[in-house]
């Protein structure tokens, strides 16, 4: 769900590999007798790479990779239809967005037996979304939260709320994430108004309160939080929960005076999950069963957890952590005791324009 480093470079370069390869993108099988293809289409940095090699290894069918970096990026690309993938990584509402508007296809689970691999509690997460389990396998999940650096924030001022990111003892030292529905559901949330709201009056209460926020923020960004965290450069960061194993590890190895530490504010927070699907266009769809049954298996999500370090929700993946990971409550907070965490819910066109709208009108002032 919008969270990940993407390398703009490698993402152009596989571009240009696919849009050559996909011009035969309806064959089942090559031409050589092989066991075919299987077209996906997933976040940058979202895969460790040998995982690719060892799919095309044990199954003798070729992968053909192609990398996004937004869900809104992602959408008109297969609803346009003019380059078919079989495999995609949307996330929650955006999963829901395309089940509404028929294009996915049903997954054949009978084809993907490592489902049950998949921890219960994020079966049922996946219902809010996609409320027959039908269409969708979960992948990662996470949290969104502040991270705060322990040399500029007192402990007496470490964050409980979001509330604290309109505190002016941190004027130019704010961090908020160049999104409209993160955002919306920072000021949302403590106004005791649900991140899902269809509401144009809560929703112009939260517009108010992120206007009002504004001239304490330094910067909005998406993937470059991290990075100016590490450096020093800002005392509060709103962050996705995946990012704090890379970071914890780069501020032990860089040896710095201080530590990054992460918090999900009392009001409660976006629980996102980022699931396979096939589009209802796939050409390849028993591959992509296989591509999604194989992510599935718990020694390639144990892989894939060790390369991109966002949660996992693959049981036997999380049982071969090492301890110290698997009580790491930045990256697996207890699922057991959320208090107020929602999942990002599509709630229609007309909707989405007064988001956007109002965020415009937001980052405008």
């Amino acid at each position: 769900m919008k969270k990940r480093l993407f390398k703009v470079a490698a993402a152009a370069a596989v571009a240009v590999l696919s849009a050559a390869l996909l011009n035969g993108c309806g064959k089942s099988a090559d031409k050589t007798g092989g066991a075919g293809e299987v077209y996906v289409y997933n976040w940058g940095e979202y895969i460790d790479e040998s995982v690719i090699e060892q799919f095309e290894e044990e199954t003798g069918i070729k992968v053909v990779y192609d990398m996004f970096e937004t869900n809104e990026e992602m959408y008109p690309v297969i609803e346009a239809g003019g380059v078919k993938y079989d495999a995609v990584c949307p996330s929650d509402y955006m999963i829901q967005k395309m089940i509404e508007n028929n294009m996915l296809a049903e997954i054949n689970f009978d084809n993907v037996p490592n489902i049950k691999e998949i921890d219960k509690p994020f079966m049922e997460m996946t219902k809010s979304f996609d409320p027959e389990n039908k269409y969708s396998a979960p992948y990662c999940w996470g949290t969104v939260g502040i991270l705060y650096n322990t040399s500029m924030v007192a402990p007496e001022d470490v964050p409980t709320s979001w509330l604290d990111l309109w505190d002016e003892k941190f004027d130019d030292n704010i961090l908020m994430q160049d999104s409209v529905r993160d955002a919306f559901m920072i000021a949302l949330k403590p106004l005791g108004y649900s991140m899902n709201t269809t509401s144009r009056e809560e929703l112009a209460e939260a517009r108010d309160l992120l206007i009002e926020q504004k001239p304490l923020v330094q910067a909005y960004v998406i993937d470059q939080v991290r990075d100016k965290m590490i450096g020093g450069e800002a005392a509060l960061g709103v962050i996705y929960s995946g990012e704090m194993l890379y970071i914890q590890q780069e501020v032990a190895d860089l040896g710095l005076d201080y530590t990054l530490e992460y918090v999900i504010p009392e009001e409660g927070t976006c629980l996102w999950l980022d699931s396979w699907v096939i589009p209802a266009n796939a050409p390849n769809k028993e591959n992509a069963e296989k591509w999604i049954n194989f992510l599935l298996r718990p020694d390639i999500a144990k892989k894939n957890f060790d390369y991109i370090t966002y949660a996992t929700p693959n049981k036997g993946a999380f049982d071969m952590l090492e301890p110290e990971i698997q009580n790491n409550k930045a990256i697996f907070p207890d699922v057991s005791t959320f208090k107020d965490f929602e999942v990002f819910k599509y709630l229609g066109d007309d909707v989405d324009s007064i988001y956007n709208d109002f965020w415009k009108e937001v980052k405008s002032k």
